[in-house]
């Protein structure tokens, strides 16, 4: 059972096991729109395409700002703003679906709580990274001018291997919450 686990864990996965994709292969993604997003789905998806939106914008500046082709003070404003947008944001958007979502979802199809309790395990594992995150942002904004293009590097490595374990979450987290409120609607979701 440990294996099993470990297999299923963030860092090591690669998409959900078959056993929780039963809803997708009845609600597949190329689906989705025909099937009749609601507000809610519209909402909750395009607050994932913000936070992808919100690291490829870190990332990219921080490109910049190593390569010499951002202003250190905006790239700072830049970095201060949009990473503080990114961190709360999320934050608020995990508590939101462990306090509320999740537990209301896996009632719905019990074949699927498993796979919301890995995703609220995933919340925990971003955690060490959203630290690190921060971390890494306020060491390049309480930089002096000579250890800022180190810390930027530093923090765009850490962003660089965070971003993909943030979309293997997303991913799984649409591939298993779209279909479950396609297929059973939002009964108690408000």
């Amino acid at each position: 059972m440990r294996d099993a686990a470990a297999e299923l864990a963030l860092d090591r996965r690669d998409g959900l096991p078959d056993a929780l994709r039963v809803l997708l292969a009845e609600f597949p993604r190329e689906r989705w729109e025909d099937a009749g997003l609601s507000p809610l789905i519209r909402f909750w998806l395009d607050r994932h395409m913000m936070f992808r939106k919100l690291t490829e914008r870190l990332a990219a500046d921080a490109r910049a700002a190593i390569d010499g082709r951002a202003d250190p003070k905006a790239h700072a404003a830049a970095l201060s703003r949009f990473g503080g947008m990114f961190v709360g944001e999320l934050h608020g958007h995990h508590h939101v679906e462990d306090a509320h979502y999740f537990p209301v979802l896996s009632r719905h199809d019990a074949r699927l709580e498993t796979g919301f309790g890995l995703l609220d395990a995933d919340h925990h594992a971003l955690e060490g990274h959203l630290h690190a995150f921060v971390e890494r942002a306020n060491a390049v904004l309480q930089a002096d001018a000579v250890a800022r293009h180190d810390a930027t590097g530093r923090f765009l490595e850490g962003l660089e291997g965070f971003a993909p374990l943030l979309e293997r979450h997303l991913t799984d987290e649409e591939d298993l919450v779209v279909p479950v409120l396609l297929k059973y609607g939002e009964r108690g979701m408000a």
